[in-house]
């Protein structure tokens, strides 16, 4: 890129849209790539242009839009799509819901090239379609292209970003506590768990109330992994005391338990666990009376398909701690970021 004269411009190439206002108008007077003819002198001395920036052959330089194009290609992301460039930049618009998904230790490799900048919602993050998922551009009007390339490079064997859909699940439901199986106590988590359920692809296989009984808590769970369950709750009996039985039914279901605790609130009690490719969840009496727990914040990765590990659910500290706003924003908002 080179600063030259107006007059002394012709047969060049312009290397930046150049912008006018006048009579209502506001737009691109010339745009980028023009040549500069001998009668634009005259409009680009009344646009206040004495120099413009015209583009040197082989200079190693890279235009922000083509950089931005660049970057998009870098990245690619099934079920969704980056805009045409404007104002220098692209963005990468959600084709349908699912888990948005950001290698953060890359993006941090590349914003720290120089001139590069990658905008993107937190790893981890639910997203309905068309949501704006990242914003990729330079700062600079150009960049070196060595920029660019060493981005690439590194996207080369590695997945920056990703979208994972919601895949359909078969749901049994089981309810534990003597309580509400003797029918003392009106069951409050169906309604809970059905609302739940709606915002998701979901079949309902039914919902099971048992007693405190550790055969017939095992025996309900396992009724509904022989009906085609892939995912199965539980609530009831999810406290550490010796008679909830609840993580000791899923244990004997064979299911390998990752985590019974999480470092969140609310919601410290939740349970989750794996037998082969069936989730398993146990959620404290919390999600009853609170419009958002470790409940909300588990499903939508359950629903992409993602297997949680223990590292995953360490994570959850950080932003574990709900404000329990009056009107709660989920996932707008700290709570849940992992």
């Amino acid at each position: 890129m080179r600063k030259v004269k107006v007059e002394d411009a012709v047969g060049m190439a312009l290397c930046h849209d150049i912008t006018a206002m006048r009579d209502g108008f506001k737009g691109a007077a010339f745009k980028r790539g023009h040549i500069i003819k001998e009668e634009d002198i005259s409009e680009l001395l009344n646009l206040g242009k004495r120099t413009i920036f015209v583009w040197e052959e082989n200079s190693g330089e890279i235009h922000e839009e083509d950089a931005a194009l660049r970057m998009a290609a870098m990245a690619p992301v099934e079920s969704t799509h980056y805009t045409a460039p404007s104002e220098g930049k692209v963005l990468l618009i959600a084709d349908t819901r699912g888990m948005f998904r950001v290698d953060t230790e890359l993006l941090k490799e590349i914003n720290a090239i120089g001139d590069i900048t990658i905008s993107t919602l937190p790893d981890h993050y639910p997203v309905e379609e068309g949501a704006r998922l990242a914003s990729m551009r330079i700062v600079p009007l150009t960049t070196q292209e060595e920029q660019i390339i060493r981005a690439e490079n590194l996207c080369t064997d590695r997945k920056l970003l990703d979208l994972r859909p919601y895949h359909h699940k078969k749901i049994g439901v089981i309810i534990t506590g003597s309580e509400i199986y003797t029918g003392r106590i009106k069951d409050k988590f169906e309604p809970v768990v059905r609302a739940k359920m709606t915002k998701y692809p979901s079949e309902i296989l039914g919902v099971t109330i048992c007693d405190d009984n550790l055969e017939m808590i095992v025996d309900a769970a396992q009724n509904y992994l022989n009906a085609g369950a892939d995912f199965l709750i539980f609530t009831g009996g999810m406290s550490v005391d010796p008679d909830d039985l609840t993580p000791t039914a899923i244990r004997r279901l064979g299911a390998d338990i990752i985590s019974h605790g999480v470092p969140s609130q609310p919601g410290n009690m939740t349970l989750v666990a794996y037998l082969n490719d069936v989730a398993i969840l146990g959620v404290p009496g919390a999600a009853i009376s609170l419009p958002t727990t470790m409940f909300d914040v588990l499903l939508p990765q359950i629903f992409a398909g993602d297997k949680f590990t223990k590292k995953d659910l360490i994570n959850l500290g950080d932003g574990g701690l709900c404000q329990l706003c009056k009107t709660c924003h989920f996932p707008n908002c700290t709570f849940g970021r992992y």
